[in-house]
């Protein structure tokens, strides 16, 4: 983003008090929750440990989120930036790794070349990766026994690149009246047969036996951000089993749970869900995102039929089958950063294939806060992860430590701001001050650099990405849109 751009909302810097934090949020009508000050230790929320029903606990109710890599090798396994980001996560000091990150289970479902593949070749990596944590967080904190690693299983469905970050080879369960063409499909692309959809089921199925072998105490089984598992929920217009009525588009989410429980017995399943949906955006004429003009929208997950606002009732019934298939652990969150990103990550400054966020970004963090506050109180049993936190910055402690006490999530979850910070919720739980300096402003170059063929790290703050290479190239490819 040019250094010419101007918000058109104030940067979250700029409220320095909770009064001048209160003063905006009431003459924007944003009715949006915080705790003035932050509690002691003691007394913290978020120190409250969570047990699960099948006798472990999670130490304290923060966690770190599942993020995307863009660094590892073409054949699937980390590097040393891989590795670099996850001594991020172990030292953290959050007790829930929900996933660590977005793991394909083939070479063909890979969202970028250098995205990491979990198979009997790159087995002893994952063997290696989880025992880096444990080591990393065991120096940092003490005691493991509390801290619980899952690994996210994925499949990118209409949005695969797994051979150049610029050529989508997408493998799609439906027509999309809007992201075919978007994203360079013809009407008539081909759809994944129900036998595809079989073999890559049993793909889940291996890649988590690998998962429980290397020690990992649950498998993330993604529908998300538009993604295969995401895709499903959506395809009302797809035939045969695996389309059209509810239980149909749940078909694979109960196919490849009942291929775990079967292979892989005591390995607990977690979710992460885009909970709602959206029309897709676009750039309008002045770069804000805008809508999609459509009177009917039936591809909205979680979505109104206008495609305009959430509605959760398809949600409702998704996790009320997800808690009858034994899966307590659910990570929130919404749309996809491939055609509505604000929902997801509010933001004040785009990444390159972004537009002006159409709402004030707090709109969005209240949403996604809405509405897991709202499934919360549907299922009391599941263990509810918020995420979508990380516009609020300096605010982040305040607004988490009013929703756990309220009991609008079990946990807070973390994504890019341990990028550039990863011993924030360290601080937070032992009640230090934040390191102003190193808290994640949104600049959103963590997307724009893979989404341009770089490595994704914090190339404002973290001096690994500052000063390498591709920080040249991230500046030269800014400059020139």
């Amino acid at each position: 983003m040019s250094e010419k751009y101007k918000p058109a909302y104030p940067r979250m810097a700029q409220l320095k008090t909770a009064a001048d934090l209160h003063n905006y949020l009431e003459k924007n009508h944003i009715e949006l929750p915080f705790d003035e000050t932050v509690l002691p230790p003691a007394e913290s929320p978020f120190n409250r440990p969570i047990h699960l029903k099948s006798g472990k606990t999670i130490g304290n109710s923060l966690c770190i989120l599942p993020m995307e890599g863009w660094d590892g090798t073409t054949d699937g396994r980390p590097t040393d930036f891989t590795r670099n980001r996850w001594k991020k996560f172990a030292i953290s000091g959050a007790k829930l790794l929900f996933g660590c990150e977005a793991v394909a289970v083939c070479h063909a479902g890979k969202a970028n070349p250098n995205q990491l593949v979990l198979n009997d070749e790159t087995f002893s990596d994952f063997v290696d990766l989880r025992q880096q944590l444990l080591k990393d967080h065991s120096e940092a904190f003490g005691a493991t026994d509390d801290l619980l690693i899952g690994l996210q299983l994925t499949h990118s469905g209409r949005f695969c690149k797994p051979k150049s970050h610029k050529a989508f080879e997408s493998k799609i369960l439906y027509s999309h009246p809007f992201l075919n063409s978007k994203f360079g499909m013809a009407a008539d692309y081909p759809v994944l047969t129900d036998e595809d959809i079989d073999q890559i089921i049993e793909q889940y199925v291996q890649a988590a036996v690998l998962a429980q072998k290397a020690g990992f105490d649950f498998v993330d089984i993604k529908h998300c951000h538009g993604y295969l598992g995401h895709e499903f929920l959506s395809a009302v217009s797809r035939e045969g089993q695996y389309g059209g009525s509810f239980e149909n588009r749940t078909r694979y989410l109960r196919n490849i749970v009942a291929g775990i429980r079967q292979a892989a017995s005591g390995l607990e399943i977690g979710i992460r869900l885009s909970a709602f949906d959206m029309l897709p955006f676009k750039k309008g004429p002045a770069g804000t995102g805008i809508p999609e003009s459509a009177e009917q929208y039936p591809f909205a997950f979680g979505g109104k039929s206008d495609g305009l606002g959430p509605d959760l009732t398809e949600t409702k019934a998704f996790l009320a089958l997800a808690e009858s298939l034994g899966i307590q652990l659910v990570c929130i969150t919404g749309g996809s950063p491939y055609y509505n990103p604000h929902l997801m990550r509010p933001a004040l400054f785009p990444p390159s294939d972004g537009y002006l966020p159409p709402e004030d970004p707090l709109l969005g963090v209240k949403r996604q806060i809405d509405v897991t506050h709202e499934l919360k109180q549907a299922f009391p049993e599941l263990v509810i992860i918020g995420s979508g936190y990380s516009y609020l910055q300096e605010w982040l402690p305040n607004v988490a430590q009013y929703v756990l006490r309220h009991n609008m999530a079990d946990s807070v979850g973390f994504g890019r701001m341990v990028l550039s910070y990863p011993t924030m919720p360290a601080d937070m739980l032992a009640g230090r001050s934040l390191v102003r300096n190193h808290i994640c402003r949104t600049f959103s170059d963590c997307t724009t650099a893979p989404r341009n063929g770089l490595i994704s790290g914090c190339y404002p703050l973290d001096t690994l990405y500052k000063k390498s290479p591709e920080a040249e190239q991230l500046k030269a490819l800014k400059d020139s849109l």
